[in-house]
Parts: structure tokens; C-alpha cells; sequence
């Protein structure tokens, strides 16, 4: 079975867009995927034959160029307008059902393949991850009209495409976000729009942020209170880098990123120069004491899979 992915990068995101697609190979062993890539630049020949061989028969490659398709809809400045083509994903691929949506500043750690085989979405418009707010939070998500409780982050969604077809749901999306008000104005959207219409699916497969420092332990417990879910957080979900990105800052979970980088061809990573200061910080890691440890234990628990 192949499992349609949809995801949204320009040629200046091409290797974090690479390093993504690395680890998802990685943690759908045995998945293939039609990698459906929502452009507003032409992706150059030299990367598009890239990624295929970074996909080695696994991932096929579709681009849809989409410049100029979100006219009239408020995209805030901090953000690049391709962050707003999963509203249009219903309309733009009739062919589809149903598809996984996923951001480009991850690493996956989580079957995807095997998720989307499992899940059944009923009449739901998505499954999502919620997040578990903060108290700086609250209040801003109960102005959206959001329980704070169940507002979820987008960068990575299952969507049920036939449903939100039938029910007109991208049009509705598209006005929700004429507003200049949204601090994120996609994600609010769907918060909006899809309120009650969402399946919650496991923190293991968004791993934002919060859910990975210490200080914000309560707030996710409060929220997920399974027995030894926060460890298993820890090791096991899939890592979104909702804040600073390890490519710029040392950052959350930050040689998980630079270890799958590493793991990527030659050919890739020569497209790209990672910021000299940052490289030097992902260096020292390695040779730190406490790095070494970290990296031979994780060597060891590879060897004993």
C-alpha cells in the first residue's frame, strides 16, 4: 500500500526538506509513499533527481506548483506562503481520500505508513495531535474560540480529503483566514473551522516543542496522563521543531536532527552550507563527553534491534 504524503517546501528548504524524508524512511520501514510536494518555486532538475535517489524506489515524486492560489487570504510575514497550501489540498487533489499532511522542520520517529493503514478517520475532517497548552496559551486560544484543551498544532495532520470535499471545508477555510488577527493563521483556521470534527491520535506522532522540555512536564501530564507517556515522548515521537530550527540555533532535540543530516548523501548535503557557527556546536556534541555516551548508547540499541 502506498501512503500519499503532501508536503510544502521552496529550493531553500531543500535539504531540511531532505533530512525529513530521510528519517521517514527510517521509521516506515517497509512504507512507500507518493510524496506530493506543494511548490511555489520550480524545484531545480538536479534536486528533483535527488530526492529520488535519496528515496531509492520508496518515494515518488509529484509537484504541484501553487504561486498565487492564496490571493486575498492574510499570510503572516514571519511565515512562507506555502505553509497555507494544506487548506487547499481537498480541492487540489480530488484523487485522493484521505492523505498525511507533514511539515519539513521534523524528524520523523514514528511508523507513518502504518499509521495511515490503521486509522480510520469516520466522519472526522482530521486526526491530529493536540497541543498541551501553557498558560500563556489559554487565553488566546479560548479568543479563537477554542477549547485551549483541544486546539492542535497542523504541522502534522491525517486529513480525510473526500469529507472535507463534500462539506465545501477548504472554502471555508480560505475565509477564516481573511483576518489579519491570527497569529498563525492556518493552524487558527483549522482550529477554527474543524473544531469537534477532529480525531486526537497520540503525542508520539507531533512532538512539539513543550513536550520536550522538563519545565512544561505538568502541562503535558495535565493533558496526556498515561503512566510513563512522557518518557516514552522522550525517546520515541516523532520531533517537530515548532520553535528554533537546529540548522540555525542549538535548539530542542537538536543532535537528533544533526545525526539523520549526517546520515544524508553527499550529493544532497552539497547544496546546501549550514551556518559555520552551528556546525561547530554539532562538532563539539560529538566529541563531549556526554555527547560520545548519548551517541554509543544509541549506536548500541541499533545493533540490538
Amino acid at each position: 500500500m502506498t501512503t500519499p504524503l503532501a508536503i510544502a517546501f521552496t529550493p531553500n528548504y531543500f535539504v531540511p526538506a531532505a533530512t525529513m524524508l530521510r528519517s521517514l524512511l527510517e521509521a516506515s520501514a517497509e512504507g512507500q509513499f507518493e510524496v506530493i510536494c506543494l511548490v511555489t518555486e520550480e524545484i531545480p532538475a538536479r534536486m528533483q533527481q535527488k530526492l529520488i535517489r535519496l528515496g531509492g524506489g520508496r518515494l515518488n515524486f509529484r509537484y504541484i506548483p501553487l504561486k498565487g492560489r492564496l490571493e486575498g487570504v492574510y499570510t503572516d510575514p514571519r511565515y512562507t506562503e506555502a505553509a497555507s497550501f494544506r487548506l487547499l489540498l481537498p480541492e487540489l487533489l480530488p484523487e485522493y481520500d484521505s492523505l498525511v499532511y507533514l511539515d519539513c522542520d521534523v524528524i520523523v520517529r514514528q511508523d507513518l505508513a502504518g499509521l495511515y493503514a490503521q486509522t480510520d478517520l469516520g466522519d472526522n475532517y482530521l486526526g491530529v495531535v493536540f497541543e498541551a497548552p501553557i498558560e500563556n496559551q489559554a487565553e488566546r486560544f479560548r479568543a479563537l474560540g477554542c477549547d485551549p484543551r483541544r486546539y492542535f498544532n497542523s504541522g502534522f495532520l491525517l486529513m480525510n480529503l473526500k469529507t472535507m470535499r463534500e462539506e465545501k471545508v477548504s472554502r471555508k477555510l480560505l475565509e477564516a483566514c481573511k483576518v489579519p488577527y491570527l497569529e498563525f493563521p492556518d493552524q487558527d483556521a483549522l482550529n477554527q473551522v474543524c473544531r469537534g470534527r477532529v480525531l486526537p491520535l497520540s503525542p508520539l506522532y507531533n512532538g512539539i516543542r513543550t513536550f520536550f522540555l522538563p519545565q512544561y512536564r505538568p502541562d503535558f501530564e495535565r493533558e496526556y496522563p498515561q503512566d510513563g507517556l512522557w518518557e516514552k515522548v522522550q525517546r520515541e515521537a516523532t520531533i517537530h521543531y515548532t520553535g528554533g530550527k537546529p540548522w540555525q540555533l542549538l535548539t530542542v532535540q537538536f543532535a537528533a536532527w544533526w545525526r539523520t543530516y549526517d546520515a544524508l548523501p553527499e550529493e544532497i548535503k552539497a547544496e546546501w552550507t549550514a551556518p559555520a557557527k552551528v556546525q561547530r556546536l554539532w562538532r563539539f556534541y560529538r566529541i563531549w563527553p556526554v555527547g560520545r555516551m548519548v551517541e554509543a548508547s544509541r549506536s548500541l540499541k541499533r545493533k540490538l534491534k
